[in-house]
């Protein structure tokens, strides 16, 4: 059965040159699995953006976040799954305290080190963004499998980021 399209939001918690990451090694069958991620999730029916970036992280970490940036819409597209579109953030306030998520590890991660984490290719395209301080953006990503095959920035292609073959 081949997924339509959903909706979904994904945020960087930052706090002291770290993000907060989330290992994901514990779902089965989760195509992110082995991955580390930021936190977020599917929206629900009649959620906002914001609303369901601020359930998720409640969920998936116990904290509530009081001061996000929406910085880019990313569109993920892959043969046989269909179109996701997601909300990204990043989150630079946050109370409450930390606890386990059912999804993974979480794990405040060093912004220097995500190079060394096992990342989506199209993940390392957007927190380079991220890091830049890249302005609102739109960026597309186009997989087969778990090769990136194509990416697209503000509709200009970035052929120096895809996988050949």
């Amino acid at each position: 059965m081949i997924k339509r399209s959903c909706m979904t939001t994904l945020c960087y918690v930052e706090r002291d040159g770290s993000y907060l990451m989330l290992h994901r090694n514990v779902k089965k069958d989760d195509v992110n699995e082995g991955k580390w991620i930021g936190i977020g999730g599917h929206f629900e029916e009649g959620e906002s953006p914001e609303e369901c970036l601020l359930r998720e992280a409640r969920e998936e970490t116990g904290l509530t976040l009081t001061s996000f940036q929406f910085r880019g819409l990313v569109t993920f597209s892959q043969a046989g799954f269909g179109t996701e579109y997601m909300c990204l953030y990043t989150a630079d306030g946050f109370t409450g305290e930390l606890r386990d998520c059912d999804e993974g590890r979480l794990e405040w991660v060093k912004k220097s080190e995500l190079g060394g984490l096992n990342l989506w290719d199209g993940d390392r395209i957007f927190l380079d963004l991220l890091a830049g301080g890249a302005p609102f953006f739109s960026l597309k990503l186009r997989y087969e499998g778990d090769s990136l095959r194509e990416a697209v920035l503000d509709g200009r292609p970035l052929p120096d980021k895809v996988q050949k073959g």
